[in-house]
């Protein structure tokens, strides 16, 4: 087992130095010079070909490619990602409080999903094919089909307009959490909750489900064995949710107002500020591959037969 955890972590240095490159090279994507970049961020009125050359000197931006390459990712190593082109403040600075915030509303919407999904994909599939059943399965359908911001607006009609039960924006108290994370729970539970009813559904046609029910086992033994044996298969899709929706909370994030990395990095798009948005990419990949290898050893772990082969 230590030897596969060691393997699998060696591998995942190759996906991180691809993702470091291919986000570094972000600047070099656009038609204009990064220089040039730099000095409309900062509001120069007339840029010439002097301040030009004079800024590409200043910000090392005239040395070769990749030197600059490896000095950047030597100082993402220490969490240091340059310095803003807007604000000329540490990026980390900006960034750190930002990724804080999301990260509260990424581990609280995650957690509400997991529950919401594994109980009405187990509560589904036990009752497969009934009203209940059915009726699950259409309205998460619908929710799930209806785009974010159209669901986040309506919620803020109905909860806050109307009722006047919860804030449209901020995250100042406890109640400014429920609306975003009620979006986020509802788009993605259907998703998720679909995986689990199938898995489960594929468990209670096993064999060790009738053997069970034919030694007189427990009804409710077995079903902690198909729960279990379900779960095996959704682990690496509930691992792989949390990067997801770490990066899918840009528009939720803007929506309601809240101080996370969507807001700032639409702000840093708008702007052009290219270091916030290189930061925020490869922040972003890294937690793919972080969460893609937890995600494999927490199934080597839990499968024996994945052990054995190892």
């Amino acid at each position: 087992m230590g030897i596969y955890c060691i393997k699998r972590l060696l591998l995942s240095i190759p996906l991180l130095l691809v993702s470091s490159f291919l986000t570094f090279g972000l600047n070099h994507l656009s038609p204009l010079d990064p220089a040039e970049v730099v000095l409309q961020a900062q509001g120069v009125p007339t840029i010439t070909d002097e301040l030009i050359n004079e800024t590409k000197a200043t910000l090392g931006m005239d040395r070769p490619f990749w030197t600059r390459y490896w000095d950047w990712l030597l100082s993402c190593l220490q969490l240091h990602f340059g310095n803003s082109y807007v604000t000329g403040k540490p990026v980390w600075t900006l960034l750190g409080p930002a990724f804080l915030n999301t990260l509260k509303l990424t581990i609280i919407s995650v957690i509400a999903i997991v529950v919401l999904s594994v109980t009405l994909g187990v509560i589904c599939a036990l009752r497969e094919g009934n009203i209940l059943d059915k009726s699950v399965r259409g309205v998460t359908f619908v929710l799930t089909s209806m785009p974010s911001y159209l669901l986040a607006a309506l919620m803020i009609w109905c909860f806050s307009v109307k009722l006047g039960w919860l804030p449209t924006s901020g995250m100042d108290s406890y109640p400014s959490y429920v609306l975003p994370v009620a979006v986020m729970t509802i788009g993605y539970a259907g998703i998720y909750f679909r995986v689990i009813r199938s898995s489960m559904l594929s468990n209670l046609n096993e064999d060790y489900v009738l053997y069970g029910r034919a030694c007189g086992l427990p009804e409710s033994k077995i079903t902690m064995h198909i729960v279990r044996n379900s779960l095996q298969v959704a682990v690496s899709v509930f691992c792989m949710a949390i990067p997801t929706i770490l990066g899918s909370t840009v528009v939720v994030e803007n929506l309601f107002a809240w101080p996370g990395l969507g807001t700032l990095t639409v702000k840093s798009i708008l702007s052009r500020d290219f270091p916030i948005i290189q930061a925020y990419v490869l922040v972003l990949a890294a937690a793919f591959v972080l969460f893609n290898t937890v995600s494999d050893l927490i199934q080597t772990m839990m499968n024996p037969k994945l052990r054995k082969e190892l």
